[in-house]
C-alpha cells in the first residue's frame, strides 16, 4: 500500500484585504517502526518516500549494522497505523541491536528519544582522516542554494528539511527530503550505501541547525565535511573538532563561517571561483 508523500488539505487564508478559502499541499506524515529480527527498535514519524533508504540510514548511524552485507533480508510491511521496516540480521549483530535498542516513540524535533542511557546520547565517535576532498569557497558558499534547487516537496509544501550529498567540482550528487532534519539525513545516509557511493569524498549539506546528532551520523557515515545554512551547537561542534570534522555554518547569501578543520576549504584569494 503506497502512501502518498502529501496531502491536498483546505483552509482559510486570512490577510489584510480579507478571507478566502486556500488549498494547500502538506507534508504526510506517518508511524514507521523499524524492527530487527522481531524485535522494534524505534518508531520514528517520517515523511513516507524512500523509507528504505531512511530505515537503511537509521540502522547503519545508529550502529545496528555496520555493513549492508550484515543485512539478511528486508521489507516494507504496510499496517493499517503505519508502515514497518522489517531488517533480518545476520547472528553477530544481535548484540549490537540489543544495545542500541530503542523502546520509545521518537517525535520528529528530536534524534535521540528513546535510548536507553546517556552514555549512548553522547557515544565516542570514530576520528576522520585528515585526507578528503577539497572544496572551494564558493562551492561552500553556495552549497545551501544548490540544494535548494533539489527539494521538490518543499516546492510543494514549504514545510520539509533536506539533506544533500555534494562532490567537489561536480554539484549536488543526491538529495533526500523529510519531515524531520535526522530522517532526511539518515535517508541521505542510506541512499549513498545502497548506491556505493563513497561518503569521504564529498560534503554533506544541511538545510537545519547542527545538532549533536548530525554531527554523530555525518561522522558515522565517514563524511568529512558538513554544511549547513544555520547554527551548530556549542557541543555539536566540540564533537565535530574531536572527530576532525569540518564543519561549515550559516552557509547563505554567498558567505559561511567555518568553526572546525577549515583545511578541506581553499579559501585563498585565488580559490574564489
Amino acid at each position: 500500500m503506497a502512501v502518498s508523500a502529501t496531502q491536498s488539505m483546505v483552509g482559510l487564508s486570512i490577510q489584510h484585504e480579507g478571507a478566502h478559502d486556500v488549498a494547500r499541499n502538506l507534508p504526510e506524515e506517518t508511524p514507521v517502526a523499524i524492527v530487527f529480527n522481531g524485535t522494534t527498535a524505534a518508531v520514528m514519524m517520517a515523511t513516507p518516500a524512500d523509507l528504505k533508504d531512511f530505515a537503511f540510514g537509521f540502522a547503519l548511524t545508529e550502529g545496528f549494522i555496520e555493513r549492508l552485507d550484515q543485512v539478511e533480508s528486508f521489507e516494507l510491511v504496510p499496517h493499517e497505523s503505519g508502515l514497518e521496516a522489517r531488517f533480518q540480521l545476520v547472528d553477530d549483530r544481535v548484540k549490537a541491536m540489543q544495545a542500541r535498542r530503542r523502546n520509545m516513540l521518537g517525535p520528529v524535533g528530536c534524534g535521540l528519544c528513546g535510548i536507553d542511557s546517556l552514555e549512548q546520547a553522547i557515544r565516542p565517535l570514530p576520528v576522520l582522516e585528515r585526507t578528503g576532498p577539497r572544496l572551494s569557497k564558493s562551492e561552500v558558499a553556495c552549497a545551501t542554494s544548490a540544494l535548494r534547487d533539489h527539494q521538490p516537496l518543499h516546492d510543494q509544501t514549504h514545510a520539509v528539511h533536506a539533506a544533500g550529498f555534494m562532490l567537489p567540482s561536480q554539484g549536488m550528487l543526491l538529495v533526500r527530503e523529510d519531515v524531520g532534519r535526522h530522517n532526511a539525513l539518515d535517508k541521505l545516509i542510506g541512499a549513498l550505501a545502497q548506491n556505493n557511493i563513497d561518503a569521504s569524498q564529498g560534503a554533506i549539506v544541511l538545510t537545519s541547525r547542527v545538532s549533536v546528532e548530525m554531527v554523530q551520523k555525518t561522522v558515522i557515515a565517514g563524511c568529512p565535511v558538513l554544511i549547513a545554512v544555520s547554527a551548530p551547537t556549542a557541543h555539536a561542534l566540540r564533537l565535530a573538532r574531536g572527530a576532525q570534522l569540518t564543519l561549515a555554518a550559516f552557509a547563505r547569501g554567498g558567505g559561511f563561517d567555518v568553526y572546525s578543520h577549515p583545511e578541506r576549504i581553499l579559501i585563498g584569494a585565488s580559490d574564489a571561483a
